[in-house]
């Protein structure tokens, strides 16, 4: 069995402070992908940066109190790689990904985009650019008998059950014809699986993240962007899927929650 859980944590020095240090250590995970950590390893408590029974990875970003991932696993990663060869997102804290035996497992934080702003033309061209890599990934890893795992925060809620209010967001970054129609070229020529859904095809989310705006949170109004995208043999051996949702408002460490997978 492997488990792998993955989760923004939305600042992780604040996390820490609210509950993850805690988490961290009941959850019988193998492997933990972190994003937007937003803070240099320098930065982070000893029980963050370097756990008791964990080996962690970090790939902070250039640009200070930005984005940023990590890996967390209990087994010393074999190989570790920073970024995915883009002269121009390999700084940013946003891809690192390691491989255990058998398996390559990637930390991703998309960038979530704005509409009508750099963030969304910086979007764009972060996907053109992953989606090409992706597919040369699970090559590599099908020639070396390997199945690949990439976790996080993909910012792209892909079908109309994904979030909540699908109709006021049809117009918002995050939910946006093209970026649905990207995520689902992930899945058909890059020959990705959605896990989760995989898991769960008929239900609503089961939803990752809610804005800390108004009562998301209490009624449920949720997004479902926190993705497991596995290759098909590794997809096949998924037997459990669940989002670790907070059970009240209070106790929330992120305005994300855990999305965790047991694979045979």
């Amino acid at each position: 069995m492997l488990q792998v859980s993955t989760v923004n944590v939305n600042g992780l020095r604040a996390a820490a402070k609210k509950g993850f240090v805690e988490w961290l250590a009941a959850t019988p995970a193998e492997v933990v992908c972190l994003q937007e950590v937003r803070a240099e390893p320098h930065q982070l408590p000893a029980e963050v940066r370097e756990p008791e029974g964990w080996h962690t990875r970090h790939a902070p970003a250039a640009a200070k109190g930005r984005a940023g991932v990590s890996v967390y696993t209990r087994r010393e990663p074999e190989r570790t790689q920073v970024g995915f060869g883009s002269t121009e997102f390999d700084g940013s804290g946003r891809y690192l990904e390691v491989d255990l035996p058998g398996v390559t497992v990637a930390s991703l934080y998309l960038p979530s985009g704005e509409v009508g702003t750099e963030r969304q033309a910086e979007k764009e061209r972060f996907m053109a650019e992953f989606l090409p890599y992706l597919k040369e990934l699970r090559e590599r890893a099908a020639a070396d008998g390997r199945e690949v795992l990439v976790c996080g925060d993909w910012n792209i809620a892909h079908q109309e059950v994904d979030l909540k209010n699908w109709k006021a967001n049809r117009k918002n970054a995050g939910f946006l014809p093209e970026e649905r129609e990207w995520l689902s070229r992930v899945f058909e020529e890059g020959e990705y699986v959605d896990v989760v859904r995989r898991l769960h095809p008929e239900v609503a989310g089961p939803y990752s993240w809610w804005s800390y705006r108004g009562k998301a949170f209490d009624n449920d109004s949720g997004w479902r962007i926190d993705y497991h995208v596995a290759t098909r043999g590794l997809a096949e051996r998924a037997v459990k899927a669940e989002v670790e949702r907070a059970p009240s408002y209070d106790l929330r460490w992120s305005d994300h929650a855990p999305v965790t997978v047991a694979y045979l």
